[in-house]
């Protein structure tokens, strides 16, 4: 299978890092052609004053990454709100 490499920044957006801000920067044949994506991005506005926020995953083509169900960000507030009670 082929494999291909993510590159996202994440930054967290609340002190106890519940929320985050994220963004898919793109999708590249190498991890090379990846790494020269972060350091491009480095240099621009807003990623500049979050240098450490850059993650790079390897991943197979073809291939679910999300493998289970999911709850809404309404019923995770909902949660979480009842267990601070």
């Amino acid at each position: 299978m082929e494999k291909v490499y993510l590159v996202h920044h994440i930054r967290d957006i609340s002190e106890d890092d519940d929320i985050q801000d994220v963004k898919l920067i793109g999708v590249y044949t190498t991890e090379e052609l990846a790494e020269e994506a972060v350091e491009r991005k480095k240099k621009l506005e807003g990623f500049r004053d979050y240098r450490e926020g850059f993650e790079i995953s390897k991943t197979t083509l073809n291939e679910d990454i999300w493998t289970s169900g999911f709850i809404s960000i309404e019923e995770a507030v909902t949660a979480i709100k009842i267990d601070e009670n």
